[in-house]
């Protein structure tokens, strides 16, 4: 499994699991390093390919350069099942590129009014682009079972009702202190605290994406890689 930070400026994975990272996705850009030199192992076998903190660069990427980092992207899937793309938040013109060329997406809210807002906003936008996009919808930083369970309730029951992208509840991780303890200590929380109700929250939901019933298959014949670069050549 491979996660790609594509927070682009403020890429922070490497920074949160306390990786020493040499290379990051600003030497792909400039043709320092090619893309197996910027991996690093990170801690329960995933693999990460760092954005570079405070990196505006990587925002502004010329037409060349994207293309060098698309096609070296693209190298990548020859090693891995799962390619997790992490973005920024928001409704930029990357954030929705990565969104709209992928296999799924999971949208992640919190129960705060302007984050359940942000999170429809961009329901809305997959909605109008591509509304047969598999889309799954998290609730981070819940209070309780209860909490997660009105929150998505609504946001899908709204989403049905205005627009025809389906939305599936994936599930929900409480708000727990074990999170922040482990943040201190940049190691993640399912290491850290194993038996933590946020650690629990997280296995049920990778549980559910893995059972064969969700596991949908993607016939599409071209790459993410080049339906997100087609996305980025629009004019």
């Amino acid at each position: 499994m491979f996660i790609i930070d594509a927070d682009l400026g403020t890429a922070n994975v490497d920074v949160l699991l306390n990786l020493n990272v040499r290379y990051n996705l600003n030497h792909l850009a400039t043709r320092e390093k090619e893309i197996l030199d910027l991996v690093v192992e990170g801690p329960g076998g995933i693999h990460i390919i760092p954005g570079g903190s405070g990196l505006q660069s990587l925002a502004n990427l010329d037409d060349y350069q994207f293309s060098r980092v698309l096609n070296s992207f693209k190298a990548l899937e020859q090693y891995a099942d799962v390619i997790l793309i992490d973005t920024g938040a928001g409704l930029s013109r990357n954030v929705l590129n990565f969104v709209l060329a992928a296999d799924e997406v999971i949208v992640v809210t919190t129960p705060e009014p302007h984050s359940i807002t942000d999170a429809y906003a961009i329901l809305k936008v997959i909605d109008e682009q591509n509304h047969s996009l598999k889309t799954w919808l998290v609730v981070n930083k819940a209070e309780d079972k209860s909490e997660a369970q009105q929150i998505a309730d609504r946001m899908v029951g709204v989403a049905n009702r205005f627009l025809r992208l389906k939305v599936t509840n994936l599930g929900y991780i409480l708000e727990d202190l074990a999170v922040p303890r482990a943040v201190k200590k940049l190691v993640p929380f399912t290491l850290a605290d194993p038996n933590s109700p946020a650690a629990k929250c997280l296995r049920q939901i990778a549980e559910r994406l893995c059972q064969p019933e969700t596991i949908v298959s993607h016939p599409q014949s071209r790459s993410f890689f080049d339906r997100f670069r087609d996305l980025f050549m629009k004019k």
